[in-house]
């Protein structure tokens, strides 16, 4: 079965970034192949990685599950739902990419999520890694579409506020028993003037609260202007050079997870 790297955080934090960075750290190291997976609803892991795609998992399952005449005459839909899954993973050099797409719509999904389940199983056990970019409620995770998790990283920035939603986010994650094996919480330095946490402020304070509910601080990733330049520019995160602040910064905390 392949590793399982969750990444969540509020919007704006910079997970989607830290994805397709984990991705790119990844293929780097010649540990591909890789499935790339974009979990939020508000899909953009696509434009981190530098790809584009035509359409998403929920909009695929909604169609089938919605539109009977959808299904051919001795067709299973669980062979449909496999095939038009299949049919929407995006591939490129080293890595995959699925887009999972919105929350479904009213109705039952419990048999469309069973079905989404089992062929995600068995479309992951085909990489080596599976990355997964997360929105803060852990929609796809909850809804148990995922197999279980063996590393969840909390991103969020260097406030009070944030560190208070990213300990939400977690124990979101322990409230839902999605048997995640280990947790951590990355900050992210959005601006080039943010200063490090000293000890006895109240960052301090709060990440020692955290780790001993569970969410340990493991590393930081500092303000890059290759990023900030390559989101202005619309492109992807692949193509940074190997000596950027924010990638090694990532082999970092990929060294201390042992990856």
């Amino acid at each position: 079965m392949p590793y399982t790297i969750a990444v969540a955080g509020k919007g704006g934090t910079g997970k989607t970034t830290l994805s397709a960075l984990i991705t790119a750290h990844l293929l780097k190291s010649g540990k591909a192949p890789v499935l790339a997976v974009d979990a939020d609803p508000n899909a953009n892991l696509n434009e981190a990685m530098g790809v584009d795609y035509d359409t998403t998992v929920v909009e695929t399952v909604d169609e089938i599950m919605g539109n009977s005449a959808a299904v051919p005459a001795g067709v299973a839909k669980s062979q449909l739902v496999e095939y038009q899954v299949h049919d929407a993973l995006v591939e490129s050099r080293g890595f995959d990419l699925l887009v999972m797409g919105h929350t479904e719509g009213p109705g039952c999904y419990c048999y469309a999520n069973d079905l989404l389940k089992g062929f995600l199983e068995k479309l992951s056990s085909s990489y080596a890694y599976v990355v997964m970019d997360n929105e803060a409620g852990m929609e796809h995770l909850s809804r148990r579409t995922t197999r279980n998790v063996d590393v969840l990283l909390i991103v969020a920035n260097a406030s009070i506020t944030a560190l208070r939603s990213a300990a939400r986010i977690h124990e979101i994650t322990r409230k839902l028993k999605l048997g995640i094996r280990a947790s951590y919480l990355i900050l992210n330095r959005l601006n080039p003037v943010a200063h490090a946490v000293g000890n006895g402020s109240a960052l301090a304070s709060q990440l020692a609260e955290m780790e001993e509910s569970g969410l340990p601080f493991i590393g930081d990733l500092p303000y890059d202007e290759q990023v900030v330049a390559h989101s202005m520019e619309a492109k992807g995160v692949l193509d940074l050079s190997e000596d950027s602040a924010i990638q090694i910064a990532v082999g970092k905390i990929m060294e201390k997870l042992g990856i």
